[in-house]
């Protein structure tokens, strides 16, 4: 958490990227995306247990590449990094 006491959200609005009340969030662990918090508002639980390859230039595959984050075991609330993909 920043010293603003708010969580970057992964895809917001630079001028507004803090979380919303009433949506449902994953923090991302570790990777490119560390800090970043997932709207996963409306996701099923099977594509809850997926994760997700999030497209970000800053891969190691760069522009175009994307993380991959997944369900951390016994904390399903925070994403752990798993490497990146094209």
């Amino acid at each position: 958490m920043d010293e603003a006491g708010w969580r970057r959200v992964y895809g917001a609005d630079h001028e507004d990227p803090g979380p919303r009340p009433g949506r449902e969030y994953r923090e991302l662990v570790a990777g490119p995306l560390d800090g970043l918090l997932l709207d996963v508002t409306g996701w099923s639980e099977q594509r809850l247990g997926e994760g997700a390859a999030l497209p970000t230039e800053i891969a190691a595959h760069g522009p175009g590449g994307r993380a991959l984050y997944s369900p951390r075991p016994g904390d399903p609330r925070r994403w752990d990094w798993r490497g990146d993909t094209r």
